[in-house]
């Protein structure tokens, strides 16, 4: 059998583009979609390279235990030694902010003080720590999930008691202190191999969603905090000659967690302190920004992997 790169995901509008610099390149691929199979341990899995692309937000599209069952599959992979880009270390990481603010500290590298609370009784309790006003977000996250801002406890206290709060679907419900940008938008840090390749600027003037994936949309009840520009520029635009905080922090720190291909956005406050507030290791691009500025994500993995694939 042929040797492949090995795509591991559960969303094929996301893999599309990747696929599509697969073909344009010539590289022989396979379609690995996590929303359910089999793996024999007693077999040796095929030779190749594989790319894991699991997203912490897969039960959202009815893939509950995609994660888990990625978890399952890499860990056979890595048994044989397969060479497994974003592995268990990074899935790990993508399905838990606890995880990734334990390991962004570890680097030195800011991030927005943060309290993990299971169970009701305890989440209005850890509001008690916070002077000013927070944000609520789910520990498995991804699409802005559970992301709302309080000003008080018994705000937060009403939205818990009532019939639309919505629980992380791993029971754990983060508070964060509220990071206010002199302007609406986050830089979005994308790094393909371990190493840096551009930084986005992120609107975030219409709410907290996020991903540069053209799929992507989210309702309003993630509300933003402040009004609508009348005439905003682009949702998303790649920034030229960005320098990015803690740079040599982060490919460390991406290094060390298993993480070869990431965006990891960050945000600064108005006194000029930077913190990283969230990555992602099934990262998306935004065809418009990119074709703007002539730099391509998808396709920079593409050569990435096929360069492994063929030593």
């Amino acid at each position: 059998m042929v040797p492949k790169i090995y795509v591991i995901h559960e969303n094929s509008e996301w893999t599309a583009p990747l696929f599509q610099r697969f073909e344009e390149l010539g590289l022989p691929y396979e379609d690995w979609h996590m929303s359910k199979g089999y793996i024999d341990l007693t077999q040796a899995p095929p030779e190749g390279v594989f790319y894991n692309r699991m997203s912490a937000s897969s039960h959202t599209r009815g893939h509950r235990y995609a994660p888990e069952y990625t978890s399952a599959v890499l860990a056979w992979l890595e048994s044989y030694g397969r060479k497994v880009f974003n592995n268990s270390r990074a899935l790990q990481l993508e399905i838990s902010k606890v995880n990734q603010y334990s390991a962004l500290k570890a680097f030195d590298i800011p991030v927005p003080r943060t309290i993990a609370a299971y169970g009701k009784e305890e989440l209005l309790k850890a509001t008690a720590h916070f002077d000013g006003p927070f944000i609520t977000k789910h520990n498995r996250a991804g699409k802005g999930l559970g992301v709302q801002l309080f000003q008080t406890k018994s705000a937060l206290e009403t939205y818990v008691n009532g019939e639309a709060f919505d629980e992380s679907i791993d029971g754990i419900t983060l508070l964060q202190d509220y990071i206010e940008a002199p302007e609406p938008f986050i830089v979005r840090c994308e790094f393909i191999g371990g190493k840096f390749l551009y930084a986005v600027k992120v609107d975030t003037s219409e709410g907290f969603e996020l991903c540069p994936a053209d799929a992507c949309q989210i309702g309003d009840q993630f509300c933003p905090i402040t009004d609508q520009p009348e005439e905003p520029e682009p949702k998303f635009k790649i920034l030229d000659n960005f320098t990015v905080p803690y740079q040599s922090n982060f490919e460390a720190f991406l290094k060390a967690n298993g993480i070869t291909f990431a965006g990891i956005e960050i945000i600064t406050d108005k006194s000029g302190s930077v913190y990283a507030y969230d990555v992602n290791t099934n990262t998306n691009y935004n065809r418009e920004a990119e074709e703007k500025a002539g730099i391509f994500g998808m396709k920079a993995i593409a050569e990435f992997l096929g360069k492994e694939l063929n030593q």
